[in-house]
C-alpha cells in the first residue's frame, strides 16, 4: 500500500474504536441496552466453556462473539435494534479518549481521509463514524430478513465476515480501490489490528494511552 510521495498522493487516516478511540469495549454495554444486563450475564453463563476455550485461546474471541450474538440477536426487529443503537452512539461519548478526538481533528484539517475499521456493530458505529466526521465506517454487520409478517428481523448471522484481523485489511482495500497512490496512517491496540497495522505506511498501535 506504500508508494513514493508525490503530488497525487491520497492521505487516509484508518481508526479501530473499542481500546483505540475508547477507553473500553462498547459491544457488552449495547448488549445490556438492547436485551437487559440479566440476559446477557445468562447468555455469557451459558457459553462459560466456550469462554474459558478463548482464554486458553482454544476458541477465537470472533466465534465466541458471533456465538453470542446468536443467542441474543435472533429475531429482534431490526427497527428497534437500530434506534436503541442511535441512542448508545450517543452514550459512548463520554468513553473517548480526548487524545484520539484531537488526532482525528488533526488529520480533518489536514483534509486526509478518515475511515473507521472495526469490529464492532454498525447499530451504533455508523452514527459515531458521522458524528465524528470520518468519511467511512467499515465494521460488522448483522444479518437481517423481513418475516411473514414483512417485519425486518435480525436473524443473529453476520452479514459477511467479522471485520477484524485480514477482514479490516481486505475491506479497507477494497474501498479505497486500486487507483491513487495512497499513504495510510492506521490505529489500532489489538491482535485483531495486526494486519491493517503491517500494511500501513505509518502504524500506530495503543498511541493515545
Amino acid at each position: 500500500m506504500s508508494a513514493e510521495p508525490g503530488p497525487s498522493r491520497r492521505v487516509v487516516a484508518a481508526f479501530d474504536f473499542d481500546g483505540t478511540i475508547t477507553d473500553r469495549d462498547t459491544l457488552v454495554p449495547f448488549l445490556a441496552l438492547a436485551f437487559g444486563r440479566t440476559r446477557v450475564a445468562m447468555t455469557f453463563a451459558a457459553l462459560a466453556f466456550a469462554g474459558i476455550g478463548v482464554l486458553l485461546r482454544i476458541v477465537a474471541i470472533d466465534e465466541f462473539k458471533q456465538r453470542v450474538l446468536r443467542r441474543l440477536v435472533a429475531g429482534a426487529p431490526a427497527s428497534r435494534l437500530r434506534a436503541l443503537g442511535r441512542e448508545h452512539a450517543r452514550a459512548v461519548e463520554r468513553w473517548m479518549r480526548p487524545a484520539a478526538l484531537h488526532r482525528i481533528a488533526w488529520h480533518r484539517e489536514k483534509g486526509h481521509q478518515l475511515v473507521l475499521v472495526s469490529s464492532t456493530l454498525d447499530l451504533y458505529l455508523t452514527p459515531v463514524g458521522v458524528a465524528l466526521g470520518f468519511d467511512q465506517v467499515l465494521c460488522t454487520r448483522l444479518e437481517a430478513r423481513k418475516d411473514g409478517a414483512g417485519v425486518r428481523r435480525f436473524t443473529g448471522r453476520l452479514e459477511g465476515s467479522d471485520c477484524t484481523g485480514a477482514e479490516k485489511l481486505r475491506r479497507l482495500r477494497a474501498w479505497l480501490g486500486e487507483g491513487d497512490a495512497v499513504e495510510l496512517h492506521a490505529y489500532g491496540d489489538s491482535a485483531g489490528d495486526r494486519e491493517l497495522l503491517a500494511a500501513a505506511d505509518r502504524a500506530h498501535y495503543r498511541p493515545f494511552r
